[in-house]
């Protein structure tokens, strides 16, 4: 639970004070790129406000069967999870990738969306401490930048961008990635569940929240395209910054899971040809 001044805080848009907030060191992160550092900065803000809230906001929810246990990596993994967005969130960027939730060794361990540990570790240069929720799966225990589980849909998605573009600011330039839910949520069997197996009740509570979340980081970033990743990210974008009023492109790719057996015949090539097809391959490459 937060003190009551930090939700003073939290209303009042102060996300700079992180050794209050999350118990973290507030100097230990890089800074932000010295062009476009004042609105960048803003962005970021505005952004991390945003987690913040829905952080808020998911506290008070609750989850029963088949949920045993949840996992939220924006409270453990926020040291990291900061240095991601304060390295790389910016202004100016045009297009955000939109993932669904963690996967149990990609966010869930690094705070890094589709955060598969050597993309994250190697490619991204993240550093930061990783804490632990406070009741774990004895099968899916967090061991944060030291996890030697490989993700495979963060290693494709993170390794397509890395053959493609060199250098992360080639990426990061133009783009962004984001989850719509930051939560994880396993079976008592250590099974993974995504939002759309839970109830309907505590799914529909759960994605209300989340809905009101991407509005205010789309409107922060002040992108002009969202593009899910996998069919459900595009359907809940679409609708949700639709009925908000929020007159952005919604396309969509295909989700790099390998429970996807389409994704498993070159998923690379597919994704390729669909973000030449959106103009999006032509900013990366150019």
């Amino acid at each position: 639970m937060q003190s009551q001044p930090d939700n003073e805080r939290l209303e009042n848009g102060d996300v700079s004070q992180r050794e209050d907030l999350q118990g973290k060191d507030a100097t230990a992160l890089p800074g932000l790129a010295d062009e476009n550092c004042l609105n960048s900065s803003t962005v970021v803000s505005r952004f991390l406000q945003a987690e913040l809230e829905l952080n808020a906001r998911l506290r008070t929810l609750s989850f029963g069967k088949p949920v045993r246990y949840t996992y939220n990596p924006l409270e453990y993994a926020w040291d990291t999870h900061q240095c991601y967005v304060e390295t790389y969130c910016r202004g100016g960027q045009s297009v955000l990738f939109l993932g669904m939730n963690p996967g149990p060794f990609g966010m869930a361990q690094t705070g890094v969306p589709f955060g598969e540990v050597k993309a994250v570790r190697n490619w991204l240069k993240i550093t930061g401490q990783v804490g632990r929720p406070a009741e774990e799966h004895p099968k899916r225990r967090i061991t944060g930048l030291d996890c030697t589980h490989s993700e495979v849909s963060g290693a494709r998605f993170w390794g397509f961008f890395q053959e493609l573009c060199g250098e992360p600011h080639n990426f990061f330039c133009h783009c962004f990635v984001h989850n719509l839910c930051p939560l994880i949520f396993m079976s008592e069997s250590g099974k993974n569940l995504t939002p759309p197996e839970l109830p309907a009740m505590e799914r529909d509570a759960l994605l209300s929240c989340c809905d009101s979340a991407l509005c205010q980081v789309v409107t922060a970033l002040g992108v002009s395209m969202v593009i899910g990743v996998g069919k459900v990210s595009e359907q809940r974008a679409r609708r949700a910054l639709s009925d908000a009023g929020i007159m952005v492109k919604v396309e969509g790719i295909m989700h790099p899971s390998p429970r996807n057996p389409l994704a498993n015949k070159g998923w690379a090539s597919i994704v390729r040809t669909k973000l030449e097809k959106l103009g999006v391959l032509n900013l990366l490459t150019r």
